[in-house]
């Protein structure tokens, strides 16, 4: 109270103090504008000039008062907001607990948590074009860019990231000028490219199979639930029904059908992590659907109004486009579209998917053939491992670059879609629970909003570590499914490192590591985990193209077959 009572204070003095001070410099202007006409009516020019000069010096000396009172302002405001934070926190029990309840919190297992308190987008109005925020609790967003946008406006940064452009490019050109002096010719290899993309039209067909049934079958099934729900007198029987329908629909149409084509068409890597991947993140579109706008239906009371509160298709449509997993009716959304932009960010994404390409097939491959000559031992895991360190670095940094800001930013652009925060400044973390948080923001929402807190009020909201260990779980599952299907092999190493030093590392290295010590910790072990991933899959992979089985048993598909298989190239 005394705080809030001295900034009012200090703000009424300053009040009057510039009421006054805009007073006086009124009448002066109002002095010199009448003294600067001459008789006939002209402005005398050079008085103007030099008055104007006279003003510039007399701001130039207000200038570090006027510093100095803002400085004051702002000690006292951040005093005051301490105060008050100390007094939350020496706050009784019963505050505690009604501001949890507030918050959305999961004290009891009867109150789940609504959907409302999830993520919400808000932009201002200039760019929401006079729309207004919502209501609901939680996580406030805005319209912004992504934060390497925000990093590429500094001069600095742009000029490092020009040195590594050029460094780039000056790597390829050496490339290719020993191999035009050795052999003579300009060699252009793209058959890695083409092979890894290979069968495109079976992927395409795939694709709008995959998206006309997500944009018919679940709105459709939800809309025939919601406009039957409320006139029904076995209300859980017609949801059961319904409920069914959606399960059967989804496990065969969009669950088992894509993973069936992908296997019994025999897709190339990249071919199959497209249709993979789409699959993954309609399912989990779908359910955002679903788990936001039934509370709607089952809180719609037909006395108000006759009409359900259904989304409109366009709203749904939107969405399943949109660069979120998270449902809304309404998105922040830029006034234009930049499409300048938009074939910037697509060159970029061509740009890295060659360059991609070229360490893979210059860099990766030689090292993984020269390893592969030898069994499978320690020694040649660990050599592997760290000659390929350097280029597995570059890779991932490149993929990373493509998936998280040139794709997402180029269709968020082209939808204008304003919210751009897909990661957050990931590099810069401390610590493996901040690194979780902030790699990939679009996914962590929907596991934060739908797994997490749905897991929290499931254990009555007591074991916040047997719910990390569900989401650990889950996401360890998924990535691992994806894996298996598009390379064509069982080789859990990514769920082991999920489970093993994912838990561990988020538990040891976790928030309260501060420094820059911890940082430098934290980039080694992802390089090291980059490269053992890299090493590993590759080798699998060849020892199941080169090491066929004539009569393999399930013991066969389990077992590592790069232990075993001596390659020959």
């Amino acid at each position: 109270m005394v705080g809030k009572e001295n900034i009012s204070v200090r703000n009424r003095q300053s009040t009057y103090e510039t009421s006054e001070e805009k007073e006086d410099l009124s009448k002066r202007l109002e002095v010199d504008w009448s003294s600067s006409q001459s008789s006939n009516g002209h402005v005398d020019v050079d008085h103007l000039v030099t008055r104007k000069m006279q003003l510039l010096v007399e701001a130039e000396q207000m200038k570090p008062a006027f510093m100095q009172r803002i400085d004051s302002h702002f000690t006292e405001l951040v005093n005051g907001l301490i105060a008050k934070s100390v007094q939350l926190e020496s706050s009784p029990p019963a505050f505690s607990a009604v501001c949890s309840e507030k918050d959305g919190g999961f004290k009891s297992k009867g109150s789940r948590a609504p959907p409302e308190h999830g993520k919400v987008f808000v932009a201002r109005k200039s760019v929401l074009e006079g729309s207004r925020a919502p209501l609901e609790h939680g996580k406030v967003f805005v319209a912004r860019k992504s934060p390497l946008d925000e990093l590429f406006e500094m001069e600095d940064i742009r000029t490092i990231r020009h040195m590594f452009i050029a460094f780039f490019i000056l790597i390829i050109l050496s490339t290719h000028i020993v191999d035009f002096i050795d052999e003579g010719r300009l060699v252009l290899e793209f058959d890695l490219l083409v092979y890894t993309f290979g069968k495109g039209s079976v992927v395409a067909s795939t694709w709008l199979y995959m998206f006309l049934f997500t944009l018919t079958v679940p709105y459709g099934l939800f809309l025939l639930w919601a406009q039957g729900y409320h006139g029904s007198t076995h209300k859980t029987i017609h949801s059961a029904f319904f409920g069914g329908l959606f399960m059967i629909f989804h496990i065969f149409g969009l669950g088992v059908g894509p993973t069936y084509i992908v296997i019994a068409y025999n897709l190339p890597p990249a071919s199959a992590f497209i249709v993979i991947l789409e699959q993954v993140r309609l399912l989990m579109k779908i359910y955002s659907f679903i788990r936001e706008n039934t509370p709607r239906i089952l809180s719609f009371t037909p006395q108000k109004t006759n009409t359900v509160q259904v989304p409109k298709v366009s709203q749904y449509l939107y969405f399943l486009f949109a660069p979120t997993l998270i449902y809304r009716d309404e998105y922040p959304r830029t006034p234009t579209i930049r499409w300048s932009y938009v074939a910037t960010m697509f060159a970029q994404v061509l740009g890295s998917l060659f360059y991609t390409s070229y360490l893979f097939d210059k860099y990766l491959l030689p090292a993984f053939r020269s390893h592969s000559r030898e069994h499978f031992n320690v020694r040649e895991l660990v050599l592997c491992i760290f000659n390929i360190i350097l280029p597995c670095i570059l890779m991932t940094i490149f993929i990373y670059f493509l998936l998280f800001h040139y794709w997402l930013n180029a269709f968020a652009e082209m939808l204008r879609f304003a919210d751009r925060m897909f990661y957050k400044d990931w590099w810069n973390s401390t610590s493996y629970a901040r690194y979780y948080r902030t790699w990939n923001v679009v996914v962590h929402d929907w596991l934060f909003y739908y797994a997490y807190k749905d897991f929290l009020w499931l254990f009555g909201g007591k074991s916040k570590a047997v719910a990390m260990l569900s989401v650990f779980t889950l996401s360890a599952i998924v990535h691992e499914y994806v894996l298996a299907v598009c390379l064509g092999y069982f080789y859990p190493v990514l769920f082991c490192f999920f489970m093993g030093f994912g838990m561990l590392f988020n538990f040891i290295l976790n928030d309260h590591r501060k420094g820059p010590i911890w940082n430098v910790i934290l980039w080694i072990t992802l390089f090291l985990g980059q490269s053992v991933l890299f090493c590993l899959h590759t080798q699998e992979w060849h020892a199941h193209k080169h090491c066929p089985l004539e009569n393999p048993t399930f013991l066969d598909y389990v077992k590592p077959r790069s232990w075993t298989c001596h390659l020959k190239f």
